[in-house]
């Protein structure tokens, strides 16, 4: 039970002013009438020390410092031999994780890489042999058509030349005739006007005129 200051003033009145006159007796024998004034000036002490906040008790700073540094030490060895190890073994697996995965993705990019620059030389050259196949297709195509254009001009031209000597002995032949037959049709027409006149002097009359 906490005693507080003025209680204890308090008790101490009637205590003081019975203090001279009181007499005990204890066992027959008389006691010693200062001995109450010690009894309530202890329990003064006691209860003026009772009001101070024990952590804020200097004659408490010694054991609390004692329990400080002890608390402090195991505290340190706690932590120095079982959580920081225990954390360093997570960061260290941690980093070989991290690692591992930058090295994994650096191996997928220079793959990709890789598979990049093999792609566009492949497209590269399937380019030039697309061009050179087009080239090629041209070329023949062109020699195909300048070849099938020579013989048709050369097959026209064998027609051609075969119309004009067909031509050329329809019209001799026509030639030939054309005497027989202004020689026929003069004697028609003279005889006709003046009466039968020899085939042989038409001729001549003909022949005379033509030439």
């Amino acid at each position: 039970m906490m005693v507080t200051q003025a209680y204890a003033q308090e008790a101490e009145i009637p205590a003081d002013e019975n203090a001279g006159d009181a007499v005990h007796v204890v066992g027959g024998e008389q006691a010693d009438p200062t001995q109450g004034t010690h009894a309530t000036t202890e329990a003064h002490g006691d209860d003026h020390s009772s009001d101070v906040f024990p952590p804020f008790d200097p004659a408490t700073f010694p054991s609390q410092l004692l329990w400080l540094a002890i608390t402090f030490g195991l505290l340190y060895v706690l932590m120095s031999k079982v959580a920081l190890p225990r954390l360093g073994g997570i960061l260290e697996t941690r980093k070989a994780l991290i690692d591992a995965d930058l090295a994994a993705a650096d191996a997928d990019r220079q793959k990709t890489d890789a598979a990049i620059a093999a792609y566009e030389k492949a497209l590269a050259e399937a380019k030039s042999k697309a061009q050179g196949i087009a080239n090629e297709t041209r070329e023949a195509v062109q020699a195909d058509l300048a070849q099938k254009r020579s013989g048709v001009e050369s097959d026209l031209s064998a027609k051609i030349a075969a119309a004009e000597a067909r031509i050329a002995q329809t019209k001799a032949e026509a030639l030939t005739h054309v005497d027989e037959i202004a020689a026929e049709t003069a004697q028609a027409v003279v005889s006709q006007i003046v009466g039968d006149v020899s085939t042989d002097s038409v001729r001549a009359a003909v022949a005379k005129v033509k030439g």
